[in-house]
């Protein structure tokens, strides 16, 4: 497990020195529209998520779980939210960070996994703002477990994640023409079925590891630790290199409500 929190938070440091476009930070004009209240972030590729999603922010605190990069961070920030950016990339944070100097935020940041957010205390949030990054990690359920946790009762769990039926296709070679061919069961996992020189490109060019989850344990998994779904959206991501994103949404948004 160390290990592929290691290969992966070197990974996306990686991502950011090559201008991945969820590490480049937002515009000043972005902050100033932001702090009179002119906003909108994104849990999945394109879609704004609702307003009505969040309410008023001024004074609510959020937690940005794995969602660092200079983007979401900041917004929150400077529309008058009090926010906690939690992420394991140390670089991703920084972008955060690059932000708030040259805005003047106020930020607490913190580097971990997702799965483990324990140096917060209960009922200490009241929104957790997760877009997708639980594909990063083998077991989602844990960051339902622990965001459930720590938020307060009537709090939100704003998340995006991908449609499992991503992963069924050979999309192992990133460097590599897409094919509509099965070849996945799902749940999947790059570590177990990448092979040692696949795992040794994937060191070499500053790619992730990634894992598909069942909706059983993405939604299910969200129910089943206390939450009341109450919002949910479908997006996709405009890669013309993948024929699968023309055909169907593969990523998906939900709001989910501690009672």
């Amino acid at each position: 497990m160390k290990n592929i929190l290691d290969h992966n938070r070197k990974a996306w440091n990686r991502q950011v020195e090559k201008g991945n476009q969820w590490s480049i930070p937002v515009s000043h004009d972005d902050i100033e529209k932001a702090r009179g209240g002119d906003w909108n972030v994104v849990l999945t590729p394109w879609i704004p998520v609702p307003r009505e999603w969040f309410g008023d922010i001024t004074g609510k605190d959020i937690l940005c779980l794995a969602s660092a990069g200079g983007q979401q961070v900041p917004i929150f920030a400077a529309a008058g939210a009090n926010v906690t950016s939690f992420d394991l990339s140390d670089k991703q944070l920084e972008q955060d960070k690059k932000v708030a100097r040259h805005e003047r935020l106020n930020i607490i940041y913190q580097q971990g996994d997702m799965r483990d957010i324990s140096v917060f205390d209960d009922e200490s949030f009241d929104i957790i703002f997760h877009p997708v990054s639980n594909c990063f990690i083998p077991d989602v359920n844990p960051v339902w477990k622990e965001s459930y946790r720590v938020l307060r009762k009537g709090g939100v769990l704003l998340a995006g994640f991908a449609n499992p039926l991503l992963y069924l296709f050979d999309e192992s070679d990133p460097g590599k023409p897409f094919k509509l061919e099965i070849i996945n069961k799902i749940p999947y996992s790059d570590v177990e079925l990448l092979d040692e020189q696949m795992k040794k490109l994937y060191e070499d060019k500053g790619y992730p590891f990634e894992f598909g989850h069942t909706l059983d344990d993405l939604i299910g998994g969200q129910l089943k630790s206390g939450f009341s779904i109450e919002g949910f959206y479908e997006d996709r991501h405009h890669d013309k290199g993948n024929p699968l994103h023309e055909m169907i949404n593969v990523f998906i948004a939900t709001r989910a409500v501690k009672k």
